[in-house]
């Protein structure tokens, strides 16, 4: 029963950040900008990152797509915003390895972990990853 109601905790903090997504719109300063796409799904994303001495200062998106993959990019901004640049990166690899059903830091990843049960859907493992893939591409970039 407690595992149902886990389930059904994740499921409202994703539809929560998907019906309600931190973080949506256009930084109004320079800033560095990848578009990325998942043509599996149909998602696609443009994440903005406003980086200076090696801190993500500010993050933003715009994109449309599954619940999966804008929940996922509302929460990595979220989080990755004030972080160190090695930190977020090492982040997005925890993400990773929690997409590939290994274990994480539950209390490093925050909101995050509600999107672990994706693992058990590869499909759907590209959606989630998408802002992810965005940041690192970004923040090497930059």
């Amino acid at each position: 029963m407690a595992l149902n109601n886990l389930d059904t905790l994740y499921r409202q903090v994703i539809m929560d950040h998907y019906k309600n997504p931190r973080n949506k719109g256009t930084l109004e300063k320079e800033s560095v900008t990848v578009d990325m796409n998942n043509p599996t799904c149909g998602d696609r994303i443009q994440l903005q990152l406003d980086v200076q001495d090696g801190i993500v200062k500010d993050a933003k998106f715009q994109g449309e797509g599954c619940s999966i993959s804008m929940a996922s990019a509302s929460m990595m901004t979220q989080a990755i915003k004030g972080m160190e640049v090695e930190a977020a990166l090492k982040m997005s690899e925890a993400f990773s390895e929690m997409m590939l059903g290994h274990d994480v830091d539950s209390e490093e990843m925050g909101d995050i972990e509600a999107l672990q049960g994706v693992s058990k859907f590869p499909a759907r493992i590209k959606c989630a990853t998408l802002a992810w893939k965005a940041m690192e591409k970004g923040v090497h970039n930059e």
